[in-house]
């Protein structure tokens, strides 16, 4: 093994390809196999750029102190070779890798670096558990699949800054140590060293900074910015994440929804080749909810919910006439072909809507000429076949009928239409719909904490004409808000910004701050907006959920070169982890350990 680097690197992998015959080249990388067939050692060589065919061959050239070598490499050794390239006999060309039609007769060898058996193969499609590929991240870093989500974040990020530096947008970098805040997700704190007792928040988002720098005349911002939120994990959330944060002046909603249109259209179509259709249609939320039992409606497919309140209006039926008398809904959900569903099996959808609060389905089995369901009998024929043609079921489908208050119904007939999509095959894969939900609710009433709360975040603009319902009726306050959803994700969020003092104590007030917790919290932003504040609004993209969806990924973690897991741990480093008493002592904090769970009996 040599001291540093012996031979000096001249071509990637990818490069081989495009030299001529009889070319010497130098590459390095590590070694993905190594077949040795009695005399002639075969290696496949990986880079960041893919895999390439060595030879050594003493007939063909090999001294025999580099076959020597060769007969000792295993896999992920670190090399570099010098050799020529030459064309591969036609009946040895391999078809699945690029440089498959050439190979590269080895003179010279340099080991950089041996390597310990991996502890799994560095190849796609292998079956490990994720708790092992995240332990090892560096390894799995390595796979070309892996290889290659980082190359698309890369040039995503490159297209959007190109994009918004051509509309004359600044990138600005906002602080990450900043200011804890009420409302949305928990804060990650920071003690402070020199001020005893006080501590920093990491950013959820640099909202309050980029509606600050739109006071300060810099007019169109943006930043990729690395956000933090303490929240329960999912697939799709990280408690660090990193969005596109944008803001904008004197630019009204329809022309900012425009260009942001034209900046996703782009993305798509440079990154990954693909053609997305603009402008992206618009769905206001009520209807959103209503119609798919979502603010983030996978368009893929249809299924809509259907109101057969009326249909049912006046039976029988006591849990019916309970949840109307109520004001609850009924809405129902077809599901296509499953008519001949046995009972289990409609159990298991029942099961699956419980979680939401959802106590059953009432299932009605539409055949050639009549009905099947255990309400038939309070029901008849007339009033199925009325909530049959309000569903649009034909004969062979089963409709699902749920009743209950709104939104207990929505979120769960909206979750079962996803599950039966999946299920079903009815998900065109190949497709990208996008659509903009718009007309949010402002507000919205935590029955918990007995007060309005923001749906977005309290510097929201509401609908100019409704700005008089912050006194009188808050929850019929509709948000000059907006989220692209593509493909049953949100991947952005954002709105028109208050930009009057009078407007945004009124929005405080609405939630329940007294004048003197407003100024505590927000006194700087109401300064600010007394010195000419021009109007603007924004957005913010969650990048990672843009890669994971341009990439194929069914998480996250999938799109991210170093993730954490479901509970929020690095397992490569090992945090979060304890720290000494002595750091403890100097930021003069005491740590309170969780009470000991008794044994059971």
């Amino acid at each position: 093994m040599t001291q540093g680097i012996r031979l000096r690197r001249t071509h990637m992998v990818a490069d081989t390809i495009r030299v001529p015959g009889g070319t010497e080249v130098v590459l390095a990388g590590w070694v993905q196999r190594r077949r040795d067939l009695g005399g002639i050692i075969f290696v496949d060589l990986r880079d960041r750029t893919g895999l390439v065919q060595l030879v050594f061959d003493r007939e063909r050239g090999t001294p025999a102190a580099v076959m020597e070598a060769a007969d000792h490499l295993r896999n992920e050794y670190v090399v570099a070779v010098r050799g020529e390239v030459v064309a591969r006999a036609p009946h040895t060309v391999n078809p699945k890798i690029a440089t498959g039609e050439i190979e590269v007769v080895v003179a010279d060898l340099d080991v950089l670096n041996a390597a310990k058996h991996p502890p799994f193969p560095i190849e796609d499609g292998i079956d490990v558990e994720e708790p092992v590929r995240l332990r090892y991240r560096y390894l799995d870093l390595r796979r070309p699949q892996m290889q290659q989500m980082l190359r698309l974040r890369h040039q995503a990020y490159r297209f959007l800054r190109r994009f918004l530096d051509d509309h004359g947008f600044l990138e600005v970098e906002t602080p990450i140590l900043t200011k804890s805040t009420p409302e949305g997700a928990r804060d990650y704190l920071v003690p402070s060293r020199l001020q005893p007792g006080s501590f920093y928040a990491l950013p959820q988002s640099p909202q309050l900074f980029k509606q600050l720098l739109m006071v300060a005349g810099v007019e169109r911002y943006y930043q990729i910015a690395r956000c933090f939120r303490d929240e329960d994990l999912r697939a799709d959330r990280q408690p660090e994440f990193t969005q596109l944060d944008i803001e904008q002046s004197f630019m009204d909603m329809d022309e900012f929804l425009h260009l942001m249109e034209e900046m996703v259209a782009g993305l798509f179509r440079e990154v990954a080749g693909i053609e997305v259709a603009t402008p992206f249609p618009r769905l206001p939320y009520r209807e959103a909810m209503e119609r798919y039992g979502s603010d983030k409606p996978d368009l893929r497919f249809e299924l809509p919910l259907a109101d057969v309140a009326d249909a049912v209006r006046g039976t029988e039926f006591r849990v019916f006439q309970d949840v109307l008398a109520r004001g609850g809904v009924i809405k129902a959900l077809v599901a296509p072909g499953c008519a001949g569903y046995s009972r289990k099996q409609i159990d298991e959808l029942i099961q699956f809507v419980a979680p939401f609060g959802l106590k059953g389905l009432a299932p009605v089995a539409v055949e050639e000429g009549g009905f099947r369901s255990p309400v038939a009998k309070f029901l008849g024929d007339e009033r199925l076949r009325a909530i049959a043609e309000r569903a649009g079921a034909q004969p062979g489908d089963l409709v699902l009928i749920g009743a209950a208050d709104r939104q207990v119904v929505l979120p769960a007939l909206g979750a079962l239409r996803n599950k039966l999509g999946h299920d079903l095959g009815l998900i065109d894969t190949s497709q990208f719909r996008f659509v903009w939900i718009t007309d949010f609710p402002l507000l919205s009433y935590d029955e918990e904490e007995g007060r309005w709360v923001a749906e977005h975040h309290p510097f929201t603009m509401p609908r100019w004409e409704d700005v008089p319902l912050l006194d009188t009726d808050p929850g019929a306050v509709r948000a000059q808000a907006y989220d692209m959803v593509l493909n049953g994700y949100e991947i952005g969020g954002g709105s028109m910004r208050i930009y009057r003092r009078d407007i945004q104590e009124k929005m405080f007030t609405a939630l329940g701050f007294s004048r003197e917790e407003a100024y505590d919290k927000f006194g700087f932003l109401l300064d600010a907006f007394e010195y000419g504040t021009p109007p603007h609004g924004g957005i913010a993209f969650g990048l990672d959920r843009i890669i994971m969806i341009l990439g194929g990924g069914q998480s996250l973690r999938d799109c991210i070169a170093f993730p954490k897991t479901s509970s929020g741990a690095d397992l490569m480093v090992g945090a979060p982890s304890p720290v000494n008493r002595e750091q403890l002592d100097i930021l003069r904090i005491q740590v309170r350990q969780p009470e000991p769970t008794a044994p059971k009996a």
